[in-house]
């Protein structure tokens, strides 16, 4: 009977909590991404559901790995994240406390001198007293505060990751920005080198009256002109080594590397297929994303809580405790005290207030659920986006190299033919020109294509 009461009583206290339990909100999920692979995989690049190695580690660039393992290491934002954790679980113990009876000890002694029918009287009080409360949470207040605080800590995890998976791929981004710019710094050297060669063949051809004073002032703004994006590339390389030292956790300075060539090094991870995987599974891998819905549960549980103080507030107390003018009286039996009682205290005049902030609570958690919405839907489209950005600029690179080995053979025509007299200075100016160009245009395109796939790995959500 006493088990049954007792199962009884614990089920009419579930039925007192203010609200429903959370759960996960019906979401609009596409059955696959745009630009997705015919036959996707139920996992995926960055999946944490299977062994892969860190994603990094599929690129041949052991320079890259060991930049990556340093911003692990040592980036501010990385450690910041883990303070924050830190507050969140000393917040969370907090809350949790709030559930336990509190038992506080008061010890106190006076004495006095008072004047009692024209005598002078000198009298000692000592007293110890232990008081126990304890909050019976009839309507889960504390157990939802207690909750709210457990999913903070849970969105501040999830951040620290999100921070991680962000940071990997900033680091990846400015490695492959830095080497864009290396390998467009020497084409452009080789390119003045050429030119310069070229202002000395036309000079040549002028002593000896085979070209004009215009063709060589021509040469030489040919020449000047690549010269003088020598130095906005400097100024550009400085810069993403300074932005990459910050990103490692270090003053800004000079990032060493070997003069590693765009192409090739791309190659090796460009090609094969990533499979991105089904769309209801970016719910559990994006760290954001948990996140967001981490978020939305603490603020339905400070709502609930908030609810619960529209009812009345039921707490137990009880003190014992020893009273006497004498210490050696204290811990006797005619000096000990105890009480036991209950109170109920039901806001009245407040009942307005409490009304208003379940408002505004109840406001708050919708905006985390339109957040939360927003994120996925957004989140859909990332992916969706950086398998477009890697097909494409898969095709771009192949018709772009296919146009630079073209112009290249077609300048070194031309220069032979200008050098027997059978072509004008302007074609071998135009030819020039135009492979400069196509050269930069293709480092630009392997670089896109690696960031694509840095995006593609971020918007999966990141991996070990």
């Amino acid at each position: 009977m006493n088990r049954f009461a007792a199962a009884l009583l614990a089920a009419a206290l579930a039925a007192c909590a203010v609200g429903p339990e959370y759960q996960r909100p019906r979401l609009d999920v596409p059955t696959a991404y745009r630009a997705q692979p015919d036959a996707p995989a139920v996992l995926s690049l960055g999946s944490p559901s299977i062994n892969t190695p860190a994603w990094w580690e599929t690129y041949s660039d052991k320079t890259l790995q060991g930049l990556i393992r340093q911003a692990l290491e040592y980036n501010r934002d990385i450690q910041i994240a883990a303070s924050r954790i830190a507050e969140a679980r000393a917040q969370l113990g907090v809350a949790r406390l709030g559930q336990y009876p509190q038992v506080d000890l008061a010890v106190n002694a006076s004495r006095s001198r008072s004047l009692a029918l024209s005598n002078h009287v000198t009298s000692t009080q000592l007293g110890a007293n232990l008081q126990v409360s304890f909050e019976l949470d009839f309507w889960q207040r504390l157990a939802s505060l207690s909750e709210a605080a457990r999913a903070d800590l849970l969105a501040t995890e999830l951040a620290r990751d999100n921070v991680r998976v962000s940071l990997i791929g900033d680091v990846a981004t400015a490695w492959f920005n830095l080497l864009a710019l290396d390998q467009q710094l020497r084409i452009t050297d080789a390119t003045a080198q050429t030119r310069q060669r070229f202002l000395e063949l036309t000079s040549r051809k002028l002593n000896h009256g085979a070209a004009s004073s215009l063709e060589v002032s021509r040469a030489e703004a040919s020449l000047a002109q690549a010269q003088a994006s020598l130095p906005d590339l400097h100024r550009q390389i400085a810069q993403n080594e300074n932005q990459l030292s910050i990103l490692l956790g270090q003053n800004p300075g000079a990032i060493a590397r070997e003069g590693l060539d765009l192409q090739a090094l791309s190659a090796p991870f460009v090609a094969p297929e990533v499979p991105a995987g089904l769309p209801s599974t970016l719910l559990e891998r994006r760290p954001d994303l948990r996140q967001a819905e981490a978020n939305l549960m603490g603020t339905t549980a400070r709502a609930k809580a908030i609810r619960a103080e529209l009812f009345p507030n039921i707490a137990l107390t009880a003190s014992a405790g020893t009273q006497s003018a004498a210490l050696a009286d204290l811990f006797t039996g005619p000096a000990r005290a105890w009480s036991f009682g209950m109170t109920l205290l039901q806001p009245l005049l407040d009942a307005n207030r409490t009304g208003y902030r379940v408002d505004a609570a109840e406001a708050r958690a919708e905006q985390a659920l339109l957040h939360y919405k927003q994120a996925v839907a957004q989140a859909f489209r990332e992916v969706s986006d950086a398998l477009v950005a890697r097909r494409d600029f898969a095709d771009l690179q192949l018709a772009q190299a296919q146009q630079v080995k073209a112009l290249r053979d077609a300048r070194r025509q031309v220069q032979r033919r200008y050098e027997t007299g059978y072509s004008s200075y302007f074609e071998v100016v135009d030819a020039d020109r135009d492979l400069y160009a196509a050269e930069l245009q293709l480092v630009q395109a392997y670089r896109d294509g690696m960031v694509a796939l840095v995006q593609l790995y971020k918007a999966l959500g990141g991996g070990a």
